[in-house]
């Protein structure tokens, strides 16, 4: 198991952080952060992290070092939690907020002996935690539901402000030409993939649909297709129903061919993204991207785009939100009736401003 790093002797008092297994979520809990800060400004925040997950928290200003979990997803591992939990004591943390709501994750901060455990009560954690939460119902959107542990359980949640992720020039010039992308062009993102099932997938001919219109309004435009190495088949699909094979269209499937920071790094240089309810679009939108977002099983007020400009698209049918990771009626109208036509109407203002890059 990798060894934790000590923590460097001029800190005097770190928070620790341990972070949800999913990107979206991850980025919806950096208000917490910008609070907690606020809170303590001297005091340091580590955050204990998947290593699928780690790109997202080095790319918020409040974190101090990031530690990535060597254990295996789903397992248990109480020896190996014991263990890490003990490494973990010679970082001094005064406090932990413990995000998930599983009872492993809960195990590491009482193992390091950490005085104050924050968290909400998910899978009956008493005692592990010490400060405990209760989620109300209906469930809060995710931003809130995070900040709120910032908070006295007594204190009624305030305003939350917008997550946000920062990605420097370099950053963005690198990945660029690792994908061949130029930077004196107008660049679209399409994220066609959502790690939580089909049911969150609008149709792959859709996207097509959508870069003709693109490139016809703009022949000089990019786009690039970014999603896991699981994605890369639809966007693939993409790619043939879309005609870009001209001699200035141009799009990239980059799915499983970039590093998560890598993909940050190529939003953040985005005109435009369009995407499914999935970590990227949460990722572009704590990038302060123009955003449309496709929601069909899932409830788009939940878990919005805070972006200055974005649209949430959503028949909302009387069929959704489902929830479903696979359409329970077998129909998928809530992607399938959601046309390209009617996401080019949502985009088409906010790629104005490039048509003459």
């Amino acid at each position: 198991m990798t060894g934790v790093v000590p923590a460097p002797a001029s800190s005097l008092a770190r928070t620790l952080i341990i972070s949800p297994n999913w990107i979206g979520d991850a980025v919806m809990a950096q208000p917490l952060l910008r609070q907690l800060k606020r809170q303590h400004p001297g005091r340091a925040i580590d955050v204990l992290a998947p290593p699928g997950v780690a790109p997202v928290w080095r790319a918020m200003a409040e974190v101090d070092s990031v530690l990535e979990t060597p254990f295996r997803h789903g397992a248990l591992q109480l020896k190996e939690r014991w263990a890490f939990g003990r490494q973990l004591r010679t970082r001094g943390y005064i406090d932990a907020y413990v995000l998930p709501n599983t009872l492993k994750y809960a195990l590491i901060p009482w193992f390091a002996g950490i005085a104050r455990r924050v968290g909400y009560k998910g899978e009956m954690r008493y005692g592990l935690l010490n400060v405990m939460h209760h989620d109300e119902a209906p469930a809060r959107p995710m931003v809130p539901f995070y900040a709120a542990l910032a908070q006295d359980p007594s204190i009624p949640a305030g305003p939350v402000a917008r997550p946000r992720l920062l990605v420097g020039s370099e950053q963005i010039a690198q990945a660029s030409a690792k994908a061949d992308i130029a930077l004196d062009r107008p660049l679209l993102v399409f994220a066609p993939g959502a790690e939580f099932g089909a049911a969150k997938r609008w149709p792959a001919a859709h996207f097509a649909q959508l870069a003709k219109a693109i490139f016809e309004m703009n022949p000089l435009a990019q786009i690039a297709l970014l999603g896991s190495p699981k994605d890369r088949q639809a966007c693939d699909e993409v790619l043939a129903g879309s005609g870009s094979g001209n001699e200035t269209a141009a799009m990239f499937n980059l799915a499983g061919a970039t590093s998560l920071g890598e993909a940050i790094a190529l939003i953040a240089r985005a005109d435009a993204v369009v995407a499914n309810d999935s970590g990227l679009l949460h990722i572009a939108s704590a990038l302060n991207r123009p955003v449309v977002a496709l929601y069909g099983p899932t409830d788009p007020d939940h878990a919005p785009p805070f972006s200055s400009v974005a649209t949430s698209v959503s028949l909302r049918l009387a069929c959704a939100p489902c929830r479903q990771r696979e359409c329970p009626l077998g129909h998928h109208d809530c992607m399938n009736k959601m046309g390209a036509d009617i996401v080019w109407r949502a985009l088409r203002p906010m790629l104005a401003r490039t048509t003459d890059k």
